[in-house]
């Protein structure tokens, strides 16, 4: 089996992929290596792969790795996948998620795929009350512009296996944490400014709930549908694990004994979805697949890794400083 994995240098993608070699599985990995793909990620595994500095929009030069490399299999990590930036400019969420969708299905098309994994998110579906779940029969009502262009993407591959039998499998994770996230999301970011003393902007008052994944259980179900899952089908990735916003910043402030006084509510973001929740019948009784970390377990490892961490974060800050004045007004 060769492997064929975009955004590989990401947050979800570099998990993926260093589970991949540590499978003794043969990958490729394409990058634009945006602000959100750093190389460092893969330091651990540079010499067993083959990298390729490729924007999936370019046509031509991902059709000549194609050609060369042969893959049996896509996995498309590849994509813009901050809502908040989608809110300031939804443009690069166009560009990427869709076009570069589509054009990465074109040339699938025309090469002998066995398989073309599709990653979209469980924010395809919009949001929830209190109660229900989301399945994978629930219509898409997108509210954001990076749910709506994940949504296109997620339609996208679908139209692909419907129109042209491309065998594409369509992955809706829930909200990933972990090691090595750009620290432009709640959970580092919460933890960069507890560490710093600094304010801790929470939007409205917290209420906002969410199902956390954690990063290496949301690679490893990828690779069980690599194995089991049938092109055509659509597979909820989530936890069970669901936590007001509020909870997880008060998880985090407990473990680093930082005072919750520290948390600032600011206004609310625009279109901000309630909650998200997703049914895993189907991939636990389908291919037998369940998340393994918990939520106490995954925040544990989550700070420590950071505070290991630290100069790798550090170097992000100068990037982060004027778009967190944009966004935490």
């Amino acid at each position: 089996m060769k492997l064929l994995v975009t955004g590989g240098a990401g947050f979800i993608g570099s998990e993926f992929v260093r589970q991949a070699i540590e499978k003794g599985i043969e990958t490729i990995v394409v990058d634009k290596l945006t602000y959100a793909g750093d190389m460092e990620r893969l330091n651990c595994v540079k010499s067993q792969i083959k990298f390729y500095k490729c924007d999936i929009n370019n046509r031509e030069f991902l059709e000549d790795i194609f050609q060369k490399e042969k893959p049996d299999i896509v996995v498309h990590w590849a994509a813009e996948s901050h809502v908040d930036r989608s809110i300031l400019d939804a443009s690069p969420f166009i560009e990427t998620n869709v076009k570069g969708t589509q054009t990465l299905l074109d040339i699938a098309k025309n090469s002998d795929i066995k398989l073309f994994i599709n990653i979209a998110t469980d924010e395809v579906y919009g949001e929830l009350g209190e109660e229900g779940q989301f399945f994978e029969t629930t219509p898409l009502n997108p509210n954001s512009p990076y749910s709506a262009s994940k949504a296109s993407a997620d339609m996208l591959g679908r139209a692909y296996f419907r129109t042209y039998g491309l065998p594409v499998i369509t992955v809706r994770p829930s909200n990933n944490y972990g090691p090595w996230q750009y620290p432009e999301k709640l959970i580092p970011v919460v933890i960069l400014k507890a560490l710093n003393n600094e304010p801790i902007p929470v939007y409205g008052t917290g209420e906002n709930v969410r199902e956390w994944l954690f990063v290496s259980d949301c690679a490893d179900a990828v690779f069980k549908i690599v194995e089991k899952g049938k092109p055509g089908e659509i597979y909820n990735v989530g936890s069970g694990e669901e936590r007001k916003n509020i909870e997880v910043v008060k998880s985090i402030l407990q473990i680093l004994n930082k005072p919750e006084s520290l948390i600032t509510f600011v206004k609310d973001r625009p279109g901000h979805d309630f909650r998200y929740s997703l049914n895993t019948d189907k991939i636990e009784s389908e291919l037998g697949w369940k998340a393994k970390v918990n939520f106490e377990q995954g925040i544990e490892k989550t700070v420590n890794w950071y505070l290991d961490n630290m100069p790798w974060v550090e170097n992000k800050l100068e990037q982060l400083k004027n778009y967190w004045k944009k966004i935490y007004k």
